[in-house]
């Protein structure tokens, strides 16, 4: 793991508010001069801790009003099942996320449809019949309380010391 200093914090904050911001500006921000402030970036790209640069794009102004947490589960877990499946997803432009997860279900995808209609054709007619799918659950999203994809990395919290054993009172 990378160790990020406050500079680097307040570079890759910026930077994930405000993406397209010139180096000069960017620089400026975090207080340091254009040049050191791209060694930085570079490095912090370099690393993996900023992995590519894109634009946002409002799912509702697209006209993909609908939104769906679909759980799946596979009917078995073989490497070809789950490898044909993974790449049916991959091919499928309305999942914009897929993640293996744990519990009762195998994996969980996020949808964007553009009204329950398209999301039913969607289910009914490509998910169901993906290869391997066992079933599904899908739960719709009916407001987004909180949906930041740009987050701020923090300070490793202090490692408190180890509790020493209490010493022993000679009366």
């Amino acid at each position: 793991m990378i160790e990020l200093d406050d500079i680097d914090r307040r570079i890759v904050a910026t930077l994930q508010a405000e993406g397209r911001l010139p180096m000069v500006d960017l620089a400026d921000r975090v207080g340091l001069s254009p040049t050191p402030c791209q060694r930085r970036v570079k490095r912090l790209e370099e690393e993996g801790v900023i992995g590519r640069y894109a634009a946002l794009v409002s799912p509702q102004a697209m006209g993909l009003g609908l939104q769906a947490l679909v759980q799946i589960t596979l009917e078995d877990h073989s490497e070809k099942t789950v490898a044909a499946f993974e790449a049916a997803i991959r091919a499928r432009p309305e999942v914009v996320a897929c993640y293996a997860v744990t519990g009762d279900m195998d994996f969980q995808v996020h949808v964007f449809a553009p009204d329950l209609a398209s999301f039913s054709e969607f289910a009914m007619k490509a998910l169901l019949r993906m290869p391997g799918v066992k079933g599904t659950r899908s739960s719709f999203i009916m407001q987004a309380v909180k949906s930041d994809l740009a987050w701020v990395p923090q300070r490793a919290a202090p490692q408190a010391p180890a509790p020493q054993s209490p010493a022993r009172v000679r009366k």
